[in-house]
């Protein structure tokens, strides 16, 4: 696995090694003790997969908060997705910001979202799915969020929104 940083400290845009040969490649996606090495969390409680059915459909953008808050390993299986994160965590010299990459079933990234970190998507395509790993167990007391357009972060969206949840719209204004 190659490990590159992103702008946002802790969280890892972490591509295949490819072992290719006529057949096609093989590629390992999860080996705890390389995580562990670029000291991120190798815990797994949960796997969930999202299936979305219309592109520009979005997703998030969700986290748990403390004690129960979550890294997650998310990677997109089939289509194609804007994947965007927001550093929450109060202490980072990061906090507020955002970035966003592009996960496809056909590029094989996957990105590392560290704890305190809100995350949420874009499909690009129709009917995407992506497969994510998740430290925490879910807890629905504990699940919060950032409503998609909230000018605190003004995240650029490449498409227009043409789903998204009642629960999703209906997040107030980000508060410190």
């Amino acid at each position: 696995m190659i490990f590159t940083k992103t702008s946002l400290p802790d969280a890892f845009v972490i591509e295949l090694d490819k072992k290719e040969d006529t057949r096609g490649f093989f590629a390992r996606a999860w080996d705890a003790k390389i995580f562990e090495e670029h000291g991120l969390n190798p815990k797994i409680s949960q796997c969930n997969i999202s299936h979305t059915k219309q592109k520009g459909t979005i997703r998030g953008m969700h986290l748990q908060k403390k004690p129960f808050e979550e890294a997650k390993l998310i990677r997109c299986t089939q289509g194609k997705i804007f994947d965007v994160i927001i550093d929450l965590r109060k202490d980072s010299p990061t906090y507020k910001q955002w970035e966003s990459f592009e996960l496809s079933s056909t590029n094989f990234k996957m990105l590392y979202v560290p704890e305190g970190f809100a995350h949420g998507f874009q499909s690009l395509e129709n009917h995407t799915e992506i497969f994510y790993q998740v430290s925490q167990f879910y807890s629905p007391g504990s699940e919060i969020g950032v409503r998609w357009n909230d000018p605190t972060f003004n995240i650029s969206w490449p498409l227009e929104v043409s789903e998204i949840s009642e629960k999703d719209r209906s997040i107030p204004d980000f508060l410190d």
